[in-house]
């Protein structure tokens, strides 16, 4: 039996930790259930990932790359402000009811009892998310489609109804699917402001 390379053990045992995160229980995951899991001894596990937290890293660092390289794409091919606002946050929102285990970790449910740098990183992705937001609105300030009083304001509003999107998606067992109605949702928190210069 062909061994399999390490880049894709590694894979093996984040898709394995996203799947358990996806378990509407939200039960403490031990690295002993994730062996089980994958049917390997813990000492594999380790010689992949030092610690717990950095398997947790892992999972950071794709909602990272995933999220930023969907913004900057977002921002690339929408010159519009409001529209890249608007973009961003369904982006988010789809993103949370494709990947439902990463959203216990983005919204910091997974992390809690883990090493608290963690929920810090997570804490610097959500102002890092806040700071996209910001620059959209202030694209739309440009435009005349947004006053500049209002930028920090609605950019901080828009990240708290993500993330409490987020929460009750995570709290409902995964029922309530932050995508539904977002349309008219977001439309709802980012009407047009007429220029009134």
């Amino acid at each position: 039996m062909a061994s399999t390379p390490p880049g894709q053990r590694r894979m093996q045992i984040l898709q394995a930790l996203a799947e358990m995160l996806e378990q509407p229980k939200g039960d403490k995951i031990t690295t002993a259930a994730l062996a089980r899991k994958l049917e390997f001894s813990e000492a594999a596990l380790y010689r992949h990932f030092a610690s717990k937290a950095q398997m947790f890293e892992g999972l950071i660092e794709f909602i990272e790359s995933s999220v930023f390289g969907l913004i900057n794409r977002i921002a690339e091919r929408q010159g519009d402000g409001l529209a890249q606002a608007r973009d961003i946050v369904g982006m988010l929102l789809n993103f949370a009811s494709q990947n439902p285990g990463m959203t216990r970790v983005l919204t910091g449910d997974a992390l809690v009892n883990e090493d608290e740098r963690l929920q810090l990183r997570m804490n610097q992705f959500h102002d890092r998310v806040e700071l996209a937001l910001k620059q959209a609105l202030r694209l739309a300030v440009t435009e005349g489609q947004a006053h500049e009083a209002d930028v920090q304001a609605r950019a901080g509003m828009l990240v708290s109804f993500v993330i409490g999107r987020w929460h009750r998606y995570a709290k409902s067992g995964f029922k309530n699917n932050p995508a539904q109605d977002a349309p008219l949702q977001i439309a709802l928190l980012l009407p047009y402001v007429e220029d009134e210069r």
